[in-house]
């Protein structure tokens, strides 16, 4: 009797799936599908970008195929990196039943070469591999974003908006200093409401009147400066909107009344940080830091054993406006536990590592006020607003 062996497949009919990487540019997708029955060979094939008909049918026609092969009907797995198409394709996947995943792309592990080979071929073919070990379960192989809401996601729009506005703002200030300055001119502040009037009356360093041009181009960015405080002001009145509409649906249990009843916490900061950050769901303290990119990264092997600082692998926007507010923290709560346990640790060095403190009380108050927030525990020593 002749023993009979099967040549290994990467994927079972048992597993029950068709795995596919979706390798998405400007241009074109790239799909990199492993179906049940095909042995180690990977198929792709590629759709014009944004044509989403075009994705579904070719994945009716992964299907055909594998049912052809193994007479039944698998589902579908997708996987995608998060980048700037955003997560509209992951709900358009979802919306038509299937299971979509959306994976940080800094956690795929790649090779340590000095040269390495890269391509959208490659990185399909990993995409691949790194969901198959997703599915089976291996810890840490890689980390997958949690989508957020349509609503959630747009709620984030209005903080974003105000800060490119502010540094907006804040280059044609700077710009119509210099152009003063060149001739002369300081002390001017164009964010006066008596600007122009100002500005008529400005004589240069030598005792002449401005130039014909130069006020000419002054007045223009005078007009776009306005333009923008008018942009501003009609976030800022969207934002504070938000915020009653918020606290009036769940009156005073709702994050962002909580935040503002905090003493140094004001509309921006207690918008930012529910927007970005405190309206997910973080089973523990490590994750609140890890999203914000305040966790540390630690480097040991052997008798080496040292912190290379945080991670900065979360939100950036969430992890700048806890550094900012660190330092109102101490001016607005000095009487704080967590002020107090930098003021010690500051005076344990000499007065030095201000910026390392910081950044370590930014990820203390982050978490602290997650817990309050989130299972009312009051931050010890907190002083809140008088009503």
């Amino acid at each position: 009797m002749n023993a009979q062996f099967e040549t290994p497949t990467a994927v079972r009919t048992d597993l029950a799936a068709i795995f596919v990487s979706l390798e998405l540019s400007r241009s074109t997708w790239l799909i990199t599908s492993l179906s049940p029955g095909s042995g180690e060979k990977m198929s792709k094939h590629a759709v014009s970008a944004g044509d989403a008909a075009g994705l579904l049918d070719r994945f009716v026609q992964l299907q055909e195929k594998a049912r052809s092969r193994a007479g039944k009907q698998f589902p579908i797995v997708t996987i995608q990196e998060a980048g700037l198409d955003g997560f509209w394709i992951d709900r358009v996947l979802k919306a038509n039943g299937i299971e979509s995943y959306v994976v940080d792309p800094a956690s795929i592990a790649t090779s340590r070469r000095k040269k390495r080979a890269k391509t959208d071929r490659l990185d399909g073919e990993a995409l691949v591999r790194a969901l198959l070990a997703f599915k089976r379960g291996e810890p840490r192989v890689c980390a997958m974003v949690k989508v957020p809401s349509p609503e959630d996601e747009d709620r984030r729009r209005i903080c974003r908006e105000r800060k490119v506005l502010i540094a907006e703002r804040i280059r044609h200030v700077n710009r119509i200093k210099g152009l003063l300055f060149a001739q002369g001119v300081s002390g001017y502040e164009p964010l006066r409401k008596d600007r122009r009037k100002r500005l008529e009356e400005l004589q240069t360093g030598d005792g002449r009147l401005l130039p014909a041009y130069l006020s000419a181009q002054i007045n223009r960015e005078l007009a776009r400066l306005e333009l923008l405080l008018e942009q501003i002001a009609a976030v800022e009145s969207e934002r504070d909107e938000l915020l009653a509409v918020q606290k009036v649906a769940a009156a005073k249990s709702a994050p962002a009344a909580m935040l503002l009843d905090l003493k140094g916490i004001g509309p921006e900061f207690a918008a930012i940080l529910w927007a970005e950050g405190l309206f997910r769901h973080f089973d523990n303290r490590r994750q609140v830091a890890a999203y914000a990119g305040l966790a540390p990264t630690p480097w040991q092997s052997g008798t080496i054993d040292h912190e290379q600082g945080v991670s900065k692998a979360g939100n950036p926007r969430l992890r700048t406006t806890m550094v900012q507010l660190s330092w109102l923290w101490l001016r607005h709560q000095p009487q704080s536990a967590l002020s107090l346990w930098f003021k010690a640790r500051v005076q344990s060095n000499g007065g030095r590592a201000k910026k390392s403190a910081i950044v370590a009380l930014a990820r203390k108050l982050l978490v602290a006020l997650w817990k309050h927030v989130t299972a009312g525990i009051v931050i010890e020593g907190a002083v809140m607003k008088t009503a």
